[in-house]
């Protein structure tokens, strides 16, 4: 059970842990926007940097952060128009920016070369636009290992609220932010994006109406949603220009999610990235949600841990016999074997 002292200090014990540097994007149109960031671990361990999703922040990664700081200097910032960072009307917010920020964010504040990048929701679609470019050659930072969790990577099989689509559209978004409010909007995740759900004056439930509430959030929301929009034009651009990448790429994904279910990854592993170069790896998680992260910071550890380990294959399976372990359900592959093949045991 969460105790009150833990419920009101969430939010804040998190922001006094970080800082804020000033950013303005390359193409100089639109005004510098202060961001905020939290460093943990040993500057001199391998860079494990959190990207969070819409409409939430870096405070999702709390109890990551403690899990996996033993082994990386591990980062998280806010992206502009989320968390403790700048939300200013108008100021363009994009996947395109925010892929920019994060070279930026671990060339020049961080001070690293490379990192292995977690990302979750809409940071899914940040990341992996990062990925392409760095592979390109076109960024000052390289991705060692993408992980994608739970995220409409392919929004053809997403199953987006209604309170997404309202706030997407122009026409009903106004009236919509008139009566919203950071705590219905913190509530209302809370009961249907956790499992089990979170009720009102839970520790999640208020640091989100916490962070939400800063700069008067809710006030952005149609603007930041549109990254849909982008993602909907270039999502399968993107995941075929990853399917011909070597950067290993592991799929971790909770089971129980409404928003963006099993068959989002499944797709996407399938058609994408079950073949593509590298070592690859897609892991289920039970009993967690679309915030596996904090449904289940255990195993997500786990499982980036399990990923992570350069000791040789794996077979699917659970990673554990403890009960709710992850599950390594699939490796990639050069090639698909037939039929005879697998009964010959070649």
């Amino acid at each position: 059970m969460t105790n009150a002292m833990e419920v009101a200090d969430r939010a804040e014990a998190w922001r006094q842990r970080g800082s804020r540097f000033s950013w303005s994007p390359p193409d100089e149109s639109a005004e510098p926007v202060e961001v905020f960031h939290v460093e943990v671990g040993d500057p001199t361990r391998p860079t494990l940097l959190l990207v969070h999703g819409f409409p939430t922040c870096s405070v999702d990664w709390i109890e990551l952060v403690e899990l996996m700081s033993d082994a990386f200097n591990v980062c998280a910032l806010d992206f502009p128009g989320y968390g403790f960072s700048g939300k200013p009307l108008g100021w363009g917010y994009s996947l395109a920016r925010d892929a920019a920020l994060l070279d930026h964010y671990l060339a020049e504040v961080v001070g690293c070369e490379s990192a292995v990048v977690v990302s979750h929701d809409r940071g899914t679609s940040v990341s992996l636009l990062h990925t392409i470019e760095a592979a390109a050659g076109r960024t000052r930072t390289q991705v060692d290992h993408l992980v994608l969790t739970n995220g409409n990577i392919y929004l053809p099989l997403s199953n987006l609220t209604d309170f997404q689509r309202l706030v997407l559209d122009p026409s009903s978004a106004p009236n919509v932010l008139e009566i919203m409010t950071p705590a219905m909007l913190a509530e209302g995740m809370g009961l249907l994006t956790f499992s089990p759900p979170r009720q009102p004056g839970d520790a999640e439930v208020e640091a989100l109406t916490a962070t939400f509430a800063h700069d008067d959030g809710v006030k952005v929301l149609h603007e930041t949603i549109q990254y849909l929009v982008e993602r909907a034009e270039h999502e399968t651009d993107w995941l075929a220009a990853l399917s011909a990448l070597d950067v290993p790429t592991t799929v971790i994904w909770g089971m129980s999610d409404p928003v963006s279910p099993v068959r989002v990854a499944t797709y996407s592993w399938d058609n994408f990235l079950m073949l593509k170069p590298g070592a690859n790896r897609l892991y289920l998680v039970p009993g967690a949600n679309h915030y596996l992260q904090n449904d289940r910071p255990d195993a997500l550890a786990q499982a980036l841990r399990h990923a992570l380990d350069p000791s040789g294959e794996a077979a699917p399976g659970p990673i554990d016999p403890q009960p709710q372990s992850p599950v390594l359900v699939d490796c990639s592959r050069a090639a698909m074997p037939s039929g005879t093949e697998i009964l010959a045991g070649s």
